[in-house]
Formats: C-alpha cells, sequence, structure tokens
C-alpha cells in the first residue's frame, strides 16, 4: 500500500538494520568524547596550579561543616558522609590506568575526604559540647559555682556564667546570668560560691527568619539558659584573690580606663585586654555605621602590630650584643620572642575566634622569616583556617570567622597578584611618590576588604557602612602607628610612675578615631539597608570570591561570573517582605506604605525594633500601627487594610490577651486574609489565608510574608532537626 513514504528494508540491500542503534552508540561516543576533553583540560589546569590547589583543602573542609548545618537531619549528614566516601574511593579506584589523569583523580579524592572529615568534626563537636536547654522558662532558687565573669559596665550590669545540678533533671547545667551593678559585690568571681534567685529562660531561636540565632550559639557554648537575678547574691565562699587570666585581664581594663577617662579610655581598653564591656552604645553604633567595627575585634591589625613591634624591638635589642648576634641568627631569636608576644596578646584579650586565626597566622609568618621563606601566602591562611575549624566548626556560620578570613583573602590576594606587586616594585623615586604610591594601595585595599565584606555583612545584619573604605583609609594607619604604639607605650611607662604623657597623646589619637567615626556615620547615604538575601545569592557571592581569590592568572576571572550574578540577584530579586512576625507573635512590623516601617507595638526593645527595622530593609524610627491613618485599632485588636499586587489584604492582629466574645472574633476572622496573635486562638477564627497564632508560631518560629505571590518563609526552615531547634520547640 503506497503512503508517500519510502519503506526502510529490515534486512539485506545496502542499508544495516542496525542503523537507529548504531547513531545512539556515535552520540554516547561523542559525549564520552566531550567528557574526556573536559578532564584532560581539568588535569592541565591542576597540573599548571601547582600548589595554589592546597587552600582547596580547607574550602572543601568548610563546605563539609556548612553542609551539616544546612541539611536537617541525621540520616542526610550520614548520606552526604556516605556519599563523599564513596566519591572518593571511586575516585581513587577506578579506571584502567591509574597513572591516568592522576592531579585530577588525586584531587577529587581529597577534596571528598575533607568533605566528609567536616561533617564529622562538626557532628561530634555538637554531640559533645551542646547543651540541652530548659524546656520552659523557670524561676529558681540555685547554689552555683562561678566560671566567668563578663563586666559590661555600659549596659549597668555584669554577667555571671553558672555551673550548678538540676536537680529536678538529675543533671549539671551551665547558665548566665545578668547582675546589675548595684547587687554587685567583692569576691563575685570565677571560682566563687554563690546562692541566688533567678529568672532563666531557654536561649531564644531567631525573632524572624534570617535574624540572630541565640539559641544555636547557646548551644555550641553550653548553655542552658539565660536570665536575670531577682533580689540580691549570697556568696557563701568568695572567690581566691590570685593572677588568674580573666583577672588580669579585668585589673588591666580598668586601668587602662582609669588612666584615660571617657570614650578614648573605654576604645584602649578593647585594644589593650579585649574589654569592649564599656563602649558606649552611641560610639559603637557610630564606629558599625562608618566600617570601622573590626578595630574594636582584637583580630589580624592588633595582633600583627604587636608581633610586628615584638620582632623589631628584639631584634634591634639583640643586635647590640655582638657576642650573641656572630654566633646566633638573630631573626630566629626575634621571631620566637614575637611568637611569645603574640600569644600572650591573644590569651590577654579573651581568645576570641578572630584573635585566634590572627595569631596562627602570624605565627606561620614567623615561621616563613626564620627560614627565609615567603611569608604572605594563601596556603598560611588556609593552614589558621583548618586549625580554627577544628576546634571550633560552628564558628563557620558567624560573622565573626567569615568576615575575618574574607578581609584577609582579600588583602593576601590582592598583595600577592601580578599587577600589584609590579605596583609596589622597589624604583628609584622620590618619597613623595613613594608616600603617594602606598596611600593609593591602602585606599585600594581598604576598597577591595569593603567589597569583599559587603555581601556577609548585607548577609548577617541587613545594614552595611557606605564609606567604609575612605573611614579606614586613616582609621588604619591611626590605629596601627599612633594609638596601640602609645597604648603600650603608656603601660611600660606606668611602671615608673609616668605614662601620664603618653596618655594624654593616646587619648588624642583615640578622640581623633571616634571623630571620625562619627563624622561618617553622620553622613547622608552612610548606611544602606536590605532585605534577607537567600542562601543561594550568598552562596555564589563566596564560589565567586574564593575563585577569584584562591586563583592565580586569567582563570581566577572566571569568579567574576558567579559574583556578578548574585549581584545581580541582590538587585532585582530579593523582595522585601510585606509583613513580619515575630517568633512568640507580639511584634508585627508592615513594609510598604511609605518609606517606614509599621509596627504593631510601639516597644522600648530595640532588639526587637531593630530586627524588625533591619529585615524589611527600612531606615527612619517605625511608626506605630495606632498612629497611622488606614489603620483601625481599639485597646485589643488592629485591622489594616494594604493592596499589593492590584488587591486587597486584611490584617487582624491582637494587641492584648484579653479575651474577647468568640462569635465577634469569628467574624473578624472570616473578614481577614491573615490573622496574627500572641495567644490560641480558637478553630472557629478562619481566616482566607493565614492564622499565624501561638499555636502555629510555636512550631514555625518567626514569619516572614510575601503578599505578591503569596508566601510565607518560617524560621523553622532552616533549622532542621538540630539540637537547639528541638530542645525550643520541646
Amino acid at each position: 500500500m503506497a503512503t508517500g513514504v519510502p519503506e526502510v528494508p529490515l534486512g539485506g540491500g545496502s542499508e544495516r538494520p542496525d542503523a537507529a542503534v548504531q547513531r545512539n552508540w556515535r552520540s554516547a561516543a561523542r559525549l564520552s568524547s566531550v567528557a574526556d576533553g573536559l578532564a584532560d583540560r581539568a588535569e592541565a589546569f591542576l597540573a599548571a596550579a601547582g600548589f595554589d590547589r592546597g587552600p582547596w583543602l580547607a574550602v572543601a573542609f568548610a563546605a563539609g561543616i556548612a553542609a551539616w548545618f544546612l541539611l536537617a537531619s541525621p540520616w542526610q549528614w550520614a548520606g552526604a558522609m556516605a556519599a563523599g566516601a564513596f566519591l572518593a574511593l571511586a575516585a581513587a579506584s577506578t579506571g584502567s590506568d591509574r597513572r591516568e589523569r592522576p592531579g585530577l583523580r588525586l584531587a577529587v579524592a581529597s577534596l571528598s575526604i575533607l568533605f566528609v572529615a567536616g561533617i564529622a568534626v562538626v557532628w561530634l563537636r555538637s554531640e559533645i559540647v551542646g547543651a540541652e536547654p530548659l524546656d520552659r522558662p523557670r524561676v529558681e532558687r540555685i547554689e552555683a559555682r562561678v566560671l566567668d565573669r563578663i563586666e559590661q559596665p555600659a549596659e549597668e550590669r555584669v554577667r555571671i556564667v553558672l555551673a550548678y545540678r538540676d536537680a529536678e533533671a538529675a543533671m549539671a547545667r551551665k547558665v548566665r546570668v545578668n547582675v546589675p551593678l548595684g547587687e554587685d559585690l567583692p569576691g563575685l568571681g570565677e571560682g566563687a560560691i554563690v546562692r541566688l534567685r533567678a529568672r532563666l529562660m531557654p536561649p531564644s531561636p531567631p525573632m524572624l527568619p534570617g535574624g540572630y540565632d541565640f539559641a544555636r550559639a547557646a548551644w555550641f557554648q553550653g548553655f542552658a539558659a539565660t536570665g536575670s537575678l531577682i533580689g540580691g547574691i549570697e556568696i557563701v565562699r568568695p572567690a581566691e584573690e590570685g593572677g588568674t587570666l580573666a583577672s588580669v585581664q579585668r585589673r588591666l581594663a580598668a586601668h587602662v580606663r582609669s588612666s584615660l577617662p571617657g570614650s578614648p579610655g573605654t576604645i584602649a581598653a578593647t585594644f589593650a585586654s579585649g574589654d569592649r564591656g564599656a563602649i558606649a552604645p552611641a560610639d559603637e553604633a557610630a564606629m558599625r555605621d562608618a566600617g570601622l567595627t573590626h578595630l574594636l575585634a582584637i583580630s589580624g591589625l592588633h595582633v600583627s602590630a604587636v608581633i610586628a613591634a615584638a620582632y623589631v624591638l628584639a631584634i634591634k635589642l639583640l643586635a647590640l650584643w655582638p657576642w650573641l648576634a656572630l654566633r646566633v641568627r638573630l631573626p630566629v631569636l626575634a621571631a620566637a620572642a614575637a611568637a611569645g608576644a603574640g600569644v600572650a596578646y591573644t590569651l590577654l584579650t579573651g581568645a576570641q575566634v578572630p584573635t585566634v586565626r590572627s595569631c596562627i597566622g602570624a605565627l606561620l609568618v614567623l615561621v616563613a622569616l626564620a627560614l627565609g621563606r615567603e611569608p604572605l601566602s594563601l596556603r598560611m591562611v588556609a593552614v589558621a583556617a583548618i586549625c580554627v575549624l577544628l576546634l571550633w566548626p560552628e564558628s563557620l556560620v558567624g560573622p565573626s570567622f567569615q568576615m575575618s578570613f574574607a578581609a584577609v583573602l582579600a588583602i593576601v590576594a590582592l598583595h600577592t597578584s601580578a599587577p600589584v606587586k609590579a605596583f609596589l616594585a622597589p624604583r628609584d623615586e622620590g618619597w613623595p611618590a613613594w608616600c603617594a604610591r602606598r596611600a593609593a594601595m591602602l585606599l585600594l585595599t581598604g576598597l577591595v576588604i569593603e567589597i569583599a565584606l559587603m555581601p556577609i555583612v548585607l548577609f548577617h545584619f541587613h545594614r552595611a557602612g557606605v564609606y567604609g573604605a575612605l573611614a579606614n583609609m586613616i582609621a588604619i594607619p591611626l590605629v596601627t602607628f599612633a594609638s596601640m604604639p602609645l597604648i603600650a607605650l603608656a603601660l611600660a611607662l606606668d611602671l615608673f610612675g609616668a605614662g601620664a604623657p603618653a596618655w594624654w597623646l593616646a587619648g588624642k589619637s583615640l578622640e581623633l578615631l571616634l571623630a571620625i567615626a562619627h563624622f561618617t556615620a553622620g553622613q547622608p547615604g552612610a548606611v544602606k539597608l536590605a532585605p534577607q538575601m537567600g542562601l543561594g545569592t550568598i552562596a555564589l557571592f563566596v564560589a565567586g570570591g574564593l575563585w577569584l581569590a584562591l586563583w592565580r592568572g586569567k582563570a581566577r576571572l572566571l569568579g567574576l561570573a558567579p559574583a556578578a550574578i548574585a549581584a545581580a540577584l541582590l538587585i532585582a530579586a530579593t523582595p522585601a517582605p510585606d509583613v513580619l512576625v515575630s517568633s512568640d507573635g507580639r511584634h508585627v512590623g508592615i513594609a510598604g506604605e511609605g518609606d517606614r516601617l509599621l509596627v504593631l507595638r510601639d516597644s522600648r526593645s530595640a532588639y526587637a525594633r531593630d530586627n524588625l527595622r533591619e529585615l524589611a530593609g527600612l531606615q527612619g524610627e517605625p511608626i506605630p500601627l495606632a498612629q497611622w491613618p488606614g489603620a483601625r485599632c481599639s485597646r485589643d485588636f488592629c485591622v489594616l487594610t494594604i493592596r499589593r499586587d492590584g488587591r486587597p489584604w486584611t490584617l487582624l492582629m491582637a494587641r492584648s490577651r484579653t479575651l474577647v466574645e468568640e462569635r465577634a472574633l469569628a467574624a473578624a476572622c472570616d473578614r481577614a486574609d491573615v490573622v496574627v496573635a500572641d495567644r490560641f486562638l480558637p478553630r472557629s477564627c478562619r481566616p482566607r489565608w493565614l492564622k499565624a497564632d501561638r499555636r502555629l508560631l510555636e512550631r514555625t518560629g518567626g514569619l516572614a510574608l510575601y503578599l505578591d505571590r503569596p508566601r510565607m518563609v518560617s524560621g523553622a526552615e532552616s533549622q532542621g532537626e538540630h539540637g537547639w531547634w528541638r530542645g525550643a520547640r520541646r
């Protein structure tokens, strides 16, 4: 039967009967050749990279830790470890010739092993140090031992960390209690035994999605609860008078503040001992908004200055002894003296993560100098990162670790690049040109650091200083070459009672630092707020930044692609939430009604107000809903109708816990799209879209509502089955 379609012979003739099968095999062969070509190019790239491959081991270790936090449950953590182990075994054993592509096989195997190790380390750390939180708020009378004392005179309180035995749960607990300065007593220090009555609260989860997760931080610090003192304290056994490190730190801070009163003295005490408790909130806010907060966190700048000064001083003094100079390599002795000074300064200032990282990095630099090797390298940064993450893997998800290492990576990558080396190479020029070249490099370094830190700052704090690079251009040299040397000189002269002139000069330099901070923070547009950045966006920023920093040559420019995509997503695809609901249901913020945030309650809590404003990306003081013309508020409820994407949305929000007639409440709920309350609402309350009462919020945590395409983002989405969230949920 003729159909107009030529018949295809099934056998014989010139056509092969397996023609279709042959075409599939040819496609598979082409795909295989493409894969082989990509593998060969990757092998050639890795072979040419040489030692630049090393820092990626630290990245793989950090990726394993990050995966543990992102994945929800133990079976997923175990599955990720199994997948990494399988990939490592496959890379080590597959292939007909094990000498084929050795660099690629080694890279896959080693990165997979480090990824598995990262998950294992943070999982083990969580099981060892994680503290089960209290199941409910309590008021208890306890007898406890003081583990730590944290002075915060700017907040008019002292924080004490206590260990006591919970008779009800038959277990030891560690809690932190705020003590007003008026209730502070002599002998209330480390090692004291005290009796007190305290109101204890379980560590709180994030108030809003993307907010600070104190419950997670408390889990890894071992805190089962935090609270406040009720009444007075009875000291059963006072702390022993002695030279514990914490007491030395407090005495040093007190001595500095007594020698240099006012705001400069609080900054000087921070530089000398790491004690930030006396810094006025206005000064701390100005330093933050001017991009100078890193100067208050004892980190690379301070540790490097101390070690560099100790190294130079030691080598100059040792050179005055000819017998020693002729028989011993002075750089080795000077490096040992500088290392001792760096370790002592790190311990004295509290051994926080940035300080430990800086100390490890500086010690590696000293070793390199003593051996005559290049001191500044990305491998040094990678070793320091792995050391810190082995001790405190949970620090990876905190802003301190991320900002510290991002800044150091930016500095090292910039100064080891070929164009910068050529720009700073010695040449025959006058001192004005030399100074101008260094000043330009300082400005460029500050700008690069600001660019590197901007995504991290926006992700964690939802705000960033715009003029930080310009402020740092003056502030960093001022602190490094004036303030810190003058403070050290004043402390040395105080041994002979002659430190007053040095303290006066140090005070003037710190007054200039604070003036720079307040002037910069006070400029129009000095601070920009942004809504919560998505995990995908920050992951693209991190991937692009790491690629730019860790490779050399033209290949590093490929990192600009993910960074550019992330920037586009941040600008165009990071909408501000329309409604924010706190985890307890008491605080509600409404954005999009002008350039100010509407809030349900005119709260005195700066923490709640700042969280709502920053996560909404709006500046200015919030406006209470009762004062907004479009709202209808009674003593118990507020009703507001807003328009989003062309349709009206009616919000019904409870202002009190007073019981109202159920039928009237049900009728109001029927007319509302969203109902928010900090108490349980009856089942008869059925709004058109969402009922966010206490029953729901206990499961979800804080909420961010987007009404253009109705969706809800909850705080529980990022928690999974980690210990701190299970405890809060119970």
